[in-house]
Order: C-alpha cells, then sequence, then structure tokens
C-alpha cells in the first residue's frame, strides 16, 4: 500500500444516506486540497442491505480503492462485525479491514457491544448520537424536531470521524453550508452544529489527539505546488458531460442498474440542455426509438446494461444495416449472466459487446478507463456515428459509473463536431441524374444522407437487404456489394480514427513485464505498477486497448510483440481481452490476473496477484479478499 495514504468508510443500511455522506466526505476533502479517490458499493435491494462508501486520500492521484481503512464510520451493527444470522457469506465486517490503530466511529446506543469485536488493536469510539443531536438542537430551540431531523445524527457521526482523521471541522462544516443556502440556510447551519457536537465529542473520548492527520496530507500537497481543490467528477457525469457537448438530442432509457444514474441525472437538466430524455416501457422502446430518432437527424443515445442490451440487438442489426447515423449505446456492465449482480462490478460483457446481433454487421466498440476518457469518448462516439454511419457502443461498467475522482480540469479543448456527408440538394451527390440513391455505392463505402423533410431527399429503409434506392432485393451481385460496402467502412474508421484513440501505453519500452487491460482495470494496474517499482524493483509497463471494433491490430502487435513478460489483467473469469488479442493479432498472452467477485480490483489485491503471477508463473491467478 502506497505510504501516507488514509483511506475513510462508511457504511449502513441501504436507503440510510450512505451515498450522500460519503460524498460530503470526499467532498470535504477535496476542499482541503487533496487527492480523492472514492468509490461507493451497494446491494441490489432498495432498502435495508449493507452499503459503504470508501474514500482514498492522498498527496497525489490515485486511481484505486484500498482494502485497509484508517477509519470506520458505522451506521449499524452489520458495517462492523457483518451479519451474524446470514448463511453463506464471507462478509465478517470492516472492522477486520482496519488498520492497527484504526478507529471505528459508531452508535452508543445501537446493538454493537464492544465486547464484540475481535481485535484488541483499534479504537472503538461509541457515540450517542441522537442525545448529541438533541443537545445541538436544543441550543437553537428546536430540540422538539429531533426525531424528524434523525438523518441529522449522520452528520455527527461524519464529524466525529473527522477528528479521528485529523481534519479541520470548520472546512467539512461550510460544505454543508454550501449545500443548504437561500431558504434552505438553516438546515446547512443545523448539519454543521451536528458536524461540530460529534467532532468536540470525539475530541474528548480521544483525549484530544487525532490518530490520523489529514493535515500532514495537505502539508505534502502543498509542497508539491497544488493549486487548492480540484474538480470531483463521477464517471457517469463525465459521460453526460460529454453527451451534452456532442450536442446530444434524445436520450432513451429503461430503468437498470448500473445504467440508470446518468439518464437520471441527463433527465433532471434536460430543460436547461435543449435535450429529451424519454424513459421507455421496455429496452427494446428504448433502441427502437433512439435509432428511429437518428435516422430522422438526431444525435441519439440510449444507455442500458447487460441484460437490457440483450433485448436491443435486434435494434442494432437493424440499425447496421440500414446504415443509420448511430445511435451511440451506452453499455454499463454489471456482473452476469441473466439479472446476474445487478449493482456489482464485471467486465464480462467484451464478446458480447463485439457480436451482439447475428449475422455479420459493421458498428464501433470503444471502453474508456477513467473520467477524461470517458467525457472524450462520449464526445466523439456521436461523430464518429455520422461520420461513418453505424452504431456505437461506448462500453463503460458500474466501478466506472459510481467512482469519483480528483481532476485539475475536464479537458475540453479542440471539440468538433462532424455530422458526416450529407446529401446535397441538387440531387446530383450520389445518384444517378436527378434521383438521390441513399444506399449509393461509394468510393469509400459512405452515402450521403438525408434528413427527413429535404426535397429530393426521399427514400426506403428496410430490415431486409435492399439496393441502392432501399428496394428489397435478393439479388446475389447486389448482397455481394452491399455486405462489402457496408463492412469496409470499419476499415475506413480504422484508417482515420488517431492512434492515441485505440491504445495508450505506459511506463517504459524496456520494461520487465508488460500488463495488458481495457476499460476500468486501468486505475488498479497503473497503481500497482507504482508499488511494484518502490517496492519491489519492478519495472513494468501497462498496454490499455481502448479501442475494441475495429480492433488496433498494427498498433497492438508493435506495442507487445517485444514485450520480455505479457500478464493480461481483466476482471472477468475467461480473460476476454487476451483472447482477442490472439485472435486479431496471434499473439498469446500466457498469464492471467482475474478478479470476478463482483468488485473491483482494490489495490492491495492486484499488487497480490502481479507478485504471485511473477514468482510462481501460474498461468492463472484468480484474486478476491471478498468485500462485503
Amino acid at each position: 500500500m502506497h505510504k501516507g495514504d488514509l483511506t475513510w468508510l462508511i457504511g449502513g443500511p441501504q436507503g440510510g444516506g450512505i451515498d450522500t455522506s460519503g460524498l460530503v466526505f470526499a467532498r470535504y476533502a477535496n476542499r482541503c486540497g487533496l487527492r480523492v479517490f472514492s468509490n461507493i458499493e451497494y446491494h441490489s435491494n432498495i432498502m435495508g442491505e449493507h452499503s459503504y462508501y470508501r474514500v482514498r486520500i492522498a498527496s497525489k492521484d490515485r486511481h484505486s480503492i484500498l482494502d485497509q481503512v484508517n477509519v470506520v464510520v458505522a451506521l449499524d451493527e452489520e458495517t462492523l462485525i457483518g451479519d451474524p444470522h446470514a448463511d453463506f457469506t464471507s462478509f465478517k465486517g470492516h472492522l477486520q479491514e482496519l488498520v492497527p490503530s484504526g478507529v471505528a466511529v459508531y452508535d452508543s446506543a445501537g446493538k454493537f457491544k464492544p465486547s464484540e469485536a475481535t481485535r484488541s488493536d483499534i479504537t472503538l469510539l461509541g457515540v450517542p448520537l441522537m442525545d448529541l443531536l438533541k443537545e445541538a438542537l436544543r441550543g437553537i430551540g428546536r430540540e422538539g424536531d429531533a426525531n424528524r431531523l434523525r438523518i441529522m445524527t449522520n452528520t455527527i457521526a461524519l464529524g466525529a470521524s473527522v477528528f479521528a482523521m485529523g481534519g479541520d471541522i470548520e472546512l467539512f462544516a461550510q460544505v454543508y453550508r454550501d449545500d443548504f443556502k437561500g431558504a434552505r440556510a438553516e438546515l446547512g447551519e443545523m448539519n454543521a452544529l451536528a458536524a461540530n457536537a460529534g467532532y468536540e465529542y470525539a475530541a474528548q473520548q480521544l483525549g484530544g489527539r487525532s490518530p490520523f492527520d489529514m493535515k500532514a496530507i495537505e502539508a505534502a500537497v502543498s509542497n508539491g505546488h497544488a493549486t487548492g481543490p480540484s474538480l470531483l467528477i463521477r464517471g457517469m457525469h463525465a459521460c453526460a458531460f460529454g453527451k451534452l457537448k456532442a450536442g446530444l438530442h434524445i436520450q432513451t432509457y429503461y430503468p437498470i442498474s448500473p445504467a440508470t444514474d446518468e439518464s437520471v441525472y441527463l433527465e433532471a437538466n434536460q430543460r436547461d440542455q435543449n435535450l429529451l430524455v424519454v424513459q421507455c416501457e421496455d429496452e427494446i422502446a428504448s433502441i427502437q426509438m433512439a435509432v428511429g430518432a437518428a435516422n430522422a437527424g438526431a444525435r441519439s443515445s440510449t444507455s442500458t446494461s447487460g441484460p437490457g442490451f440483450a433485448l436491443m440487438v435486434e435494434g442494432i442489426g437493424y440499425a447496421s444495416l440500414t446504415e443509420v447515423p448511430g445511435p451511440v449505446v451506452f453499455l454499463w456492465q454489471r456482473g452476469g449472466p441473466s439479472t446476474g449482480l445487478p449493482t456489482r462490478q464485471d467486465q464480462g460483457d467484451l464478446r458480447f459487446a463485439l457480436h451482439p446481433a447475428q449475422g455479420d454487421f459493421p458498428h464501433i466498440l470503444v471502453a474508456p478507463a477513467d473520467p477524461q476518457q470517458i467525457f472524450d469518448d462520449s464526445f466523439e462516439a456521436f461523430n464518429w456515428a455520422d461520420r461513418y454511419q453505424m452504431p456505437v457502443v461506448v462500453l463503460v461498467d458500474k466501478y466506472l459509473s459510481t467512482q469519483s475522482a480528483s481532476l485539475d480540469e475536464l479537458k475540453m479543448e479542440n471539440l468538433v463536431i462532424d455530422r458526416g456527408s450529407r446529401y446535397r440538394s441538387n440531387g446530383r451527390a450520389n445518384g444517378a441524374g436527378d434521383e438521390y440513391l441513399r444506399f449509393a455505392f461509394t468510393e469509400n463505402g459512405v452515402s450521403p444522407r438525408s434528413f427527413p423533410g429535404e426535397e429530393g431527399g426521399i427514400f426506403w429503409s428496410t430490415s431486409d437487404e435492399h439496393d441502392p434506392r432501399g428496394h428489397i432485393t435478393e439479388d446475389a451481385e447486389n448482397r455481394i456489394l452491399m455486405m462489402e460496402k457496408r463492412m469496409g467502412k470499419l476499415d475506413l474508421a480504422a484508417s482515420e480514427i488517431p492512434g492515441g484513440r485505440k491504445i495508450s501505453v505506459y511506463g517504459p519500452a524496456d520494461a520487465d513485464v508488460t500488463l495488458v487491460g481495457w476499460g476500468s482495470v486501468k486505475g488498479s494496474v497503473l497503481d500497482a505498477i507504482e508499488l511494484l517499482a518502490e517496492e519491489d524493483g519492478v519495472r513494468a509497463s501497462f498496454v490499455q486497448i481502448r479501442l475494441l471494433k475495429p480492433f488496433p491490430v498494427e498498433e497492438v502487435t508493435a506495442a507487445l510483440s517485444n514485450a520480455k513478460r505479457l500478464i493480461l489483467v481483466e476482471n472477468n473469469y475467461t480473460g476476454q481481452l487476451g483472447g482477442l488479442v490472439r485472435e486479431m493479432t496471434g499473439i498469446h498472452i500466457p498469464q492471467k490476473v482475474l478478479k470476478y467477485d463482483g468488485r473491483p480490483f482494490s489495490e492491495e489485491e492486484l499488487v497480490e496477484g502481479l507478485r504471485k503471477a511473477l514468482a510462481t508463473g501460474d498461468a492463472r491467478v484468480h484474486v478476491s479478499h471478498l468485500s462485503a
């Protein structure tokens, strides 16, 4: 583990304010000028089951979570010791994740008894949350509202944890004041009072000495010439921003985890963004409405997860056959198959996304790996859809959706919207005489398109094979020409998409070992590479494959051919990217480090897995610390 980093965790029942509380602490740490990486894990039950929010803070950028925790805020007994009545569970509570001298903040009036703890090297800080809330409210004449404002006991617990972390309570309280302004300013002040009450109680119980020192990290950041608070952004927000910058006109969706958050965010802002967001009756309607909108000239997208994507496949095939400019489909992966793990992490849909419908048909598949890449690829995907007149699938996942990271800025320079080849109203752009041929054979395979209502731009569109007019035909020669026209556009895209959007290479060219991966494993890999160099003297590099269809054969071959040793890192069972690399390049990656327990790689897990792979030469290494 990187020395000097701290991790804070809050856990409790689903619906108990875990996400809000965790985000408040993450934003506070970010305002301190610290570098923050955070993530929430939540159960698929709407209410009651265990969920938790983990915040890692450091003096420099981190890209992954840590298993080890310095301070735990427990809003229920299960957070501390697990559910003793649950069968077939490995989770025994977050107390076991605390570092020696770690602190657990809990409600002293709750069910947990200190005698239930099995460790003597940690501090159990029981806090009378409701009593402190009543006392704080009594000072402003609002004690009678204590039951109605019970959720503020979370704030008291957070205040106590700020002391345990060695933080600044005034800066923390200011987060609440900034959240509640105008007519709600009183709520901000009440939360500030509650936070101070928890902080003062913890200071008294811990003898005025904080076990940990956030301010020491702040000093390290200052020595590194930090300029103050940075942007704290979630992956799903980066996706939404990219879509809006691209000029998205319509987003369709049917609620499904973990894709819903992005659509709900767009929905909440649609009136201010000249955008229409439609919650459809099912995923079949979602894809067909998005295809129709793209055919009508709108920039359209739909967001879903694996089960929903399974219902969209015929619509995607139809869009490709009829050379619709889109839609852009955002596939937020989760654990499968079937319903699987609805709110958990997995990278198991790569092969599915490569071949989502029957027959041979073109579409583009790209897998961003961090908020900046999510923004960039969300924007550019619409240009690709318009330019090459085919669907584009952006392959993301639960972990990318819910993680938050400090960024100095979300770079938005040089954004150019390209609507592709358009029909010209003189009728001679691609037709014989004055006739417009929507599916005319052209040199590069892309036929200029018209929008509905354009004079002279009428055309037929059908899900059957068709001639250049769009009329149904089963003629053999026409079939050959149409297949070559459509599939040839993938070669065109491969030749035009810049290399920097296809793969990225990190680390020394003469590395001892080269790691290969895609998507959200990038963050854990980068942190692991740094730690292996510091602690083991291992010089490692990382090849991130970002464009997956058309596959960047030349770039990947060049990056891997001279590697001294290759190890694949994937968040799935079979190592799907490894098979794809071998299929497309002939290069076999002999070792795999895999994780498929429904959770992302922690830094410790990946380092442990890589060390084992390097030491033993095992072809397959599976890691899991059996997190909640």
